[in-house]
């Protein structure tokens, strides 16, 4: 009887089962939204409709139910679509959807699905594929070699899907055995979920997001191993962000790809800002000197009212301390340092690595600033060619055709065209001179990629470049088809010729994603040839560099360490007059870095050591740390060294139209005389993020010092008739801050606003002052606004940034005559850019922009202009804009 009545108890126990789970049913769904009154909306809604309890995260943009009796999750899911908000099972009406408030308009990209259309969703996940969390390539290979151990034939896992595809003999294993083996080394997925004691012992890099809804990217993968082409972009990413290093790549041989526009990347240790080509497209960005219009961390001013070059500052320091690399290969140093930014032309460019402070020992000693990495167009899955025409309204015009293509599963290759002419006479101060230089260049590159890095491991990218560019200044009737000596006005001419061939190999080990060895080799070929006025200046430089990587871990990926060695070799031939001056530069060195990372904190410590044959071994020790609060709020700390060998002729060319004589106070050195430039920066910041009425906001304040413990001076104050040069005795500084809070007060606007303020003084021979044309002060507002996108992918952009600038101490001209003396402050100005951009479709953009539309310019830019041939003459005193306002068009044709 007690057997009989055990049964029936257990049989009622059993067949109740499914109506006790009915009464507390726990379930997930994607639904769209943007803020706190979109998360009260979705929860009232689901409560009303019969949910038990609600809960909405607009991160994981997800809806977590509990229901009980006969209450239908997809009841639930059509009243939240019929209060506006689009799930994967229901759409709003566009009319509901529209009546929304501005700041709940979410990007309508969820497709939803219902009964009717389960079939095409069921054709987007094949049979064998399962939802699969990871974050990286570490991930990817535990995975895998679960499935395999469990008794998978093959297995795929995918970051970018979060699924895996198995092969199987279902008469040998199963899915839910391989899927329960997977769930066993760490990775939830549709089956099973891992044990939290498993899931915490993983390595740091893969501990990915378990709030994510299966089969959404979490925000903390960073590999993306279905991207083919090759960058020199310093990782993986889809995001343009520098990550983890044991991804599967090749060192600075990496695979990338565009999407963020500009973004801090919250996974390095270092202060690296992302700067995508859609960010460029903001202002007439024509070549590299003015792609940072819209960014606060780069100053860009003029340096000379003759040659009308623009100059980069970082840090409250000139551009030549700060490494600019292309394809992380040196790029604008020794002769090109003065007009090399003219030399990258703004549509060739596919995004732009900003690191402020230290940067990695891998890439060299010469950073002491930060540094600054272009990378060139080379990321497209189908062929696609573009063109691009740009006009201003003063004689300026460029034409851009760059076509990036697959030539088969393995190779791709990128052609890049420029061309620009400046053929106006514009004097908008009517002082006789140009405001800007005419002339012609002709910009052309080859981009050569191979990627098989899946299966062989190998891939290469191979470039060559080359560039003649022909420009004249001076007074507007000076004739350049005569000599100088043949005629009275004022006239400059400079003109250059710049080849350069590059290739970058690597190796990634099989069944090691996290070891690879890669090789980079680049020639340079540079040749100046100048005039300012009686004076001429020609230099040739031949560069030649390697660099060697190889990469892995110590015991596992919390533990990475990259080895190597690099060598550069810099012929130098100049005539400054009728002086020359002969060098060459021979630098071995060897580096090692190490990255330390936890679950909180990223360590990354390197040192290098350079033999160089002039400057003398130089050992360069430089380190960042990141430490995680919380994953909104992030401390950086940076210190490290640098050094350099000064050019100081062709850095200081903006000082060449003028009467001042040169001076070279010799110390020892092996450099015109002179010792290498050597110093110290330390720098700390604070990143915080939080939102905004339902908005992201972030706030980044950071502070660097840089302590010269060698510098050469460039001393414009001793006399107004002379130029001197000499190393440093006492001290030099420059401190840095800068607050910048960047948010979204409503959709598709975005407002970025930053102060920053400098302090950068040294010890001249007598006395210390502060460093002439620096502003302490200086603040920047970038608005963007863009119109939601059409079916067809047209809309409008509006974008408007302002820059103040505040005083600026100007070098002693006291020794003038009074009427050609300069006040010891400039005044502050405001510049205000603008640009309207429509794009019609995919393929077509029109753009109409201004320049310095509040039309403020140097009155006095340049001294005693009435006669360039005088004791008294100077057009290096430059603070200021020299052009007023400046209107421009431009169409972007893609094919």
């Amino acid at each position: 009887m007690k057997l009989f009545i055990s049964r029936i108890i257990l049989g009622l126990c059993l067949l109740s089962a499914p109506f006790i789970f009915a009464q507390n049913l726990k379930s997930q769904f994607q639904v769209k939204g943007n803020c706190e009154m979109c998360k009260e909306r979705i929860e009232t809604s689901a409560k009303k409709a019969g949910a038990k309890a609600a809960r909405y995260s607009i991160d994981s943009q997800t809806l977590t139910l509990e229901t009980e009796g006969n209450v239908s999750p997809d009841d639930i899911l059509k009243k939240v679509a019929e209060a506006g908000h689009d799930n994967e099972k229901f759409k709003a009406t566009d009319e509901v959807y529209q009546s929304l408030p501005d700041c709940c308009h979410y990007e309508r990209t969820l497709q939803p699905f219902n009964a009717s259309t389960s079939a095409v969703v069921q054709k987007s996940k094949a049979d064998n594929e399962f939802y699969v969390k990871g974050n990286c390539a570490s991930c990817k290979a535990r995975i895998e070699k679960a499935a395999k151990d469990a008794g998978a034939t093959s297995a795929n896992w995918s970051a970018e899907k979060q699924t895996v595809v198995l092969n199987f003999d279902s008469n040998k294993t199963s899915a839910d055995k391989i899927l329960k083996k997977i769930a066993d080394v760490g990775h939830d997925n549709e089956k099973y979920t891992s044990t939290d004691n498993v899931y915490n012992n993983l390595p740091s890099c893969c501990l990915y997001d378990r709030t994510v809804a299966l089969g959404e990217k979490g925000p903390n993968v960073h590999f993306e191993e279905d991207e083919k082409t090759m960058s020199g972009n310093n990782n993986v990413s889809t995001e343009n962000e520098n990550h983890d290093h044991h991804e599967k790549k090749i060192e600075e041989v990496k695979l990338s790809a565009s999407k963020a526009s500009t973004s801090l990347s919250k996974n390095e240790a270092g202060l690296v800002f992302n700067i995508d080509k859609k960010e460029l497209l903001k202002a007439a960005c024509c070549n590299l000197s003015e792609s940072f219009e819209t960014n606060a961390t780069v100053d860009v001013s003029f340096s000379n009212a003759v040659t009308g070059t623009k100059q980069l500052k970082m840090l409250g320091l000139d551009q030549k301390y700060t490494s600019l690399t292309k394809e992380l290969l040196p790029e604008i140093r020794g002769l090109a340092s003065a007009y090399g930014l003219n030399f990258i032309p703004g549509r060739w460019i596919e995004s732009i690595q900003l690191t402020k402070g230290g940067s990695t020992v891998t890439n060299g000693y010469e950073s002491i600033t930060g540094q600054i990495n272009t990378e060139l167009l080379k990321n497209a899955k189908t062929s696609e060619t573009s063109l691009n025409l740009f006009s201003d309204f003063n004689g300026r015009a460029e034409a851009n055709i760059t076509s990036v293509s697959p030539i088969n599963e393995k190779w791709s290759q990128t052609f890049l065209l420029h061309g620009n002419g400046t053929f106006g006479n514009t004097d908008m101060n009517n002082d006789g001179f140009l405001d800007r230089p005419k002339g012609t260049q002709i910009n052309a590159a080859y981009l050569l990629n191979y990627n098989d890095l899946e299966k062989s491991g190998f891939g290469s990218h191979f470039g060559i470049n080359f560039v003649k560019d022909n420009r004249t200044a001076g007074q507007t009737d000076f004739d350049k088809r005569l000599s100088q000596e043949k005629q009275n006005p004022y006239g400059v001419g400079i003109d250059i010729s710049r080849f350069q061939v590059w290739n970058k190999t690597g190796y990634v080990f099989k069944g090691k994603p996290y070891q690879s060895i890669g090789w980079m080799n680049q020639y340079v070929y540079h040749q100046q040839d100048s005039f300012f006025g009686l004076r001429n200046y020609s230099g040739k430089q031949n560069t030649f560099y390697s660099n060697l990587i190889f990469e892995s871990i110590i015991g596992n990926t919390n533990h990475k360490y990259k080895a190597g060695a690099s060598f550069m070799y810099d012929g130098y031939d100049e005539t400054y007059l009728t002086t020359p001056y002969k060098r060459n530069e021979i630098v071995p060195g060897a580096f090692a870095e190490y990255t330390l990372t936890g679950l909180k904190y990223t360590l990354v410590a390197g040192a290098r050591v350079d033999f160089h044959n002039l400057a003398g071994t130089q050992f360069t020790p430089r380190m960042n740390f990141k430490y995680d609060f919380t994953p909104q709020t992030i401390l950086r700390l940076s210190a490290g060294r640098g050094f350099r060998t000064a050019s100081v002729f062709a850095e200081n060319q903006q000082y060449f139209a003028s009467n001042r004589t040169i001076q070279i106070i010799q110390n020892g050195g092996d450099i015109y005389g002179l010792k290498p430039e050597i110093a110290w920066n330390y720098g700390a910041s604070l990143q915080q993020e939080f939102k905004i009425f339902g908005r992201k906001s972030s706030i980044v304040a950071d502070f660097f010092r840089t302590d010269f413990q060698n510098q050469v001076m460039v001393d414009l104050d001793r006399s107004p008739q002379q130029l001197v040069f000499y190393n440093l005795e006492g001290k030099s500084f420059a401190n840095s801050l800068q607050i910048q809070w960047d948010f979204i007060p409503i959709k598709n606007f975005e407002v970025k606003a930053a102060y920053k303020y400098y302090d950068v003084q040294a010890d001249y021979l007598d006395g210390r002052r502060e460093i002439p044309f620096m502003a302490k002060n200086r603040g920047f507002v970038n608005l963007a606004y863009s119109t939601n996108k059409s079916d067809k992918g047209g809309f409008w952009s509006f974008d408007t940034t302002l820059n103040w600038v505040g005083k600026q101490r100007l070098p002693d001209t006291s020794g003038n005559p009074t009427e050609f003396q300069l006040p010891g402050y400039s005044e502050s100005y405001a510049i205000l850019n603008a640009q309207i951009s429509r794009n019609f479709n995919k393929k077509l953009r029109a753009y109409v922009g201004g320049e310095n539309l509040t039309s403020y310019y140097q009155k006095n830019a340049i001294i005693d202009f009435k006669n360039p041939f005088g004791n008294y003459f100077d057009g290096g005193m430059l603070y200021a804009p020299i052009m007023k306002a400046n209107f421009y068009v431009g169409l972007d044709v893609t094919f």
